[in-house]
């Protein structure tokens, strides 16, 4: 008689494709935002919500799966893994959007902002306007799939920086009879 015992990946992956659903409704608001304030504002909001949601998943994963107890490394673990689902489920919807919405839209966006603030900038602020340009023109000359690739790796790099304090809180030790 084995306990068949809940695997990390697959809750991983459940919780994962409920953040990514997350994460992709929460991108829509960005582009929308360019023009609407009030959007990019609720984007960013949404944004500091990801780690409580993070939390909240590893909490239920440890409750409700792992009987109330687990340790660093595989709380640790979890909420990665958890976290790369939700990137690569979001990274399908950044590679749509930048290959056949956008058209320059977010480019075209931030130039007209640049265009602006360099009519009005005087002395050290050219500098920072120019360097501002420059990072602009490396980003409009990359492709679709360069921009979602360097957005999934942002999401892995912060998701794990956000994975250690959440596991540091979501561990539990067993309690001693």
């Amino acid at each position: 008689m084995t306990e068949k015992k809940p695997t990390l990946q697959k809750h991983a992956m459940r919780y994962g494709t409920l953040m990514g659903i997350f994460w992709t409704l929460k991108f829509v608001l960005f582009p929308l935002g360019m023009h609407t304030p009030m959007l990019l504002m609720a984007f960013f909001l949404l944004t500091l919500i990801v780690p409580v949601a993070g939390f909240f998943f590893a909490r239920q994963f440890r409750d409700q799966e792992c009987e109330g107890t687990i340790n660093f490394s595989r709380a640790f673990v979890f909420t990665c893994s958890m976290y790369m689902f939700a990137a690569l489920f979001t990274a399908v919807t950044h590679y749509i959007y930048f290959r056949y919405l956008d058209n320059g839209l977010i480019i075209g966006t931030y130039q007209d902002m640049l265009n602006q603030m360099s009519a009005m900038s005087i002395g050290t602020m050219k500098e920072s306007i120019e360097q501002f340009q420059q990072a602009l023109d490396v980003i409009a000359s990359l492709s679709p799939l360069d921009i979602t690739i360097q957005l999934i790796t942002q999401n892995f790099f912060y998701c794990t920086m956000i994975a250690v304090p959440t596991a540091l809180i979501v561990m539990r030790k067993p309690q001693k009879q």
